[in-house]
């Protein structure tokens, strides 16, 4: 308990240097939010319990959705850096429950690629002022790969798989998911999915729903009757146009792309050339993000872009980074984060909100023992 006092005070102490004001969200949380957009991997480690209204609650998992939740509900329209330090719950093989946590969220800020920058500088910085010197830094970007999954006009179902897959690890060999899901997988579904083919969509999704209204279907796994209907839908439309192998060919070369960043665009540029693809806006950016690192002065020869990198929150956009510790063989991050610039709009604003944040496991960190 010391060494993370210490530690939460060290984190605090430098963010506040830099304009992160202090966030204290509750440690009760409500669930449905984490339910809905924190992804698979939350939903399965997440405490919750139950209030006497039969409203679900859980303990806080994380910060980033508490710190936007109560950003939202302040009310304010400007610009706001928050920094926060404290215990959040998750259950974790071989690791405790309750562990600590710090970071940073950055709401509002319109220079997106200096904002990125800091936030990475920042949790540099942190991560050095305890005692990790010089981490194995990982980055990658979602908002590119999206980019390029936009313009050659992969479905969602194939988008989603291809993502799951990519969090599992698998890097170029990611792309085997865009294939839909073998026939017997499916034996049982495809009498709906042959009647669903070629449909209007508004009348197969109220055909759907009906068929599991009949049947006494409301929800399955925390998923209403109208987005099992729309996974039907994706379904079916995969099934006419499943992705061609000259797409999966391009894809598996862009995910092999690795390096320091300048030596990944370079990369990326020249598979987008080849495939008469306009990603310009995305890789400026990407450049220009770089030079704000750089700047900062962190190392790029020292990170390692990944486009076949992700990590396993559902609610990110743009630019994603790790932070690990060389000594440690366990492969469990330090630090982590990235932009997630949809959340407070899904989480309630009324207006779009640009964000971009980054947590640090303090117990990694201090090296303490599970």
């Amino acid at each position: 308990m010391p060494a993370s006092r210490a530690s939460i005070d060290t984190v605090i102490a430098l963010l506040a240097g830099e304009g992160y004001a202090r966030a204290e969200p509750a440690i009760l949380q409500p669930a449905d939010v984490f339910l809905d957009l924190s992804g698979e991997d939350i939903r399965r480690r997440i405490f919750m319990t139950q209030d006497a209204e039969g409203r679900d609650w859980c303990l806080r998992p994380e910060y980033t959705i508490p710190v936007a939740l109560d950003h939202i509900a302040s009310g304010s329209t400007e610009p706001a850096a928050y920094a926060y330090a404290g215990p959040v719950f998750r259950m974790r093989s071989g690791e405790p429950g309750e562990f600590r946590q710090a970071g940073l969220e950055s709401f509002g800020r319109a220079d997106f690629t200096a904002t990125d920058a800091e936030i990475m500088a920042l949790a540099i910085e942190a991560a050095a002022a305890l005692g990790l010197k010089t981490p194995r830094i990982v980055m990658g970007d979602v908002a590119l790969l999206g980019a390029l999954l936009d313009r050659l006009a992969v479905p969602q179902g194939a988008r989603r798989r291809l993502a799951r897959a990519i969090v599992q690890g698998k890097g170029a060999d990611a792309v085997a998911a865009l294939d839909p899901p073998a026939p017997d997988g499916e034996a049982a579904h495809a009498g709906l999915l042959k009647a669903l083919e070629g449909q209007d969509p508004r009348a197969a999704r109220a055909f759907v729903e009906d068929v599991l209204s009949i049947a006494g279907i409301s929800t399955v796994g925390g998923r209403s009757a109208a987005d099992i209907a729309e996974r039907f839908l994706v379904r079916a439309a995969e099934r006419e146009n499943p992705v061609n192998d000259d797409v999966k060919t391009l894809l598996g070369r862009v995910l092999a792309v690795a390096g320091d960043p300048d030596t990944a665009s370079a990369s990326l540029r020249a598979l987008a050339d080849q495939a008469a693809l306009d990603l310009n806006r995305e890789l400026d950016a990407f450049d220009e993000r770089t030079g704000f690192l750089a700047a900062r002065g962190v190392d790029i020869g020292a990170i390692q872009f990944s486009a076949g990198f992700a990590r396993n929150l559902d609610y990110y956009t743009g630019f994603i980074f790790e932070l690990h510790d060389p000594a440690s063989g366990d492969g469990k991050p330090v630090a982590g984060g990235g932009r997630y610039d949809n959340l407070l709009g899904r989480l309630g604003a009324k207006r779009a909100i640009p964000a971009v944040g980054a947590s640090l496991w303090l117990d990694r960190l201090a090296g303490e023992a599970p």
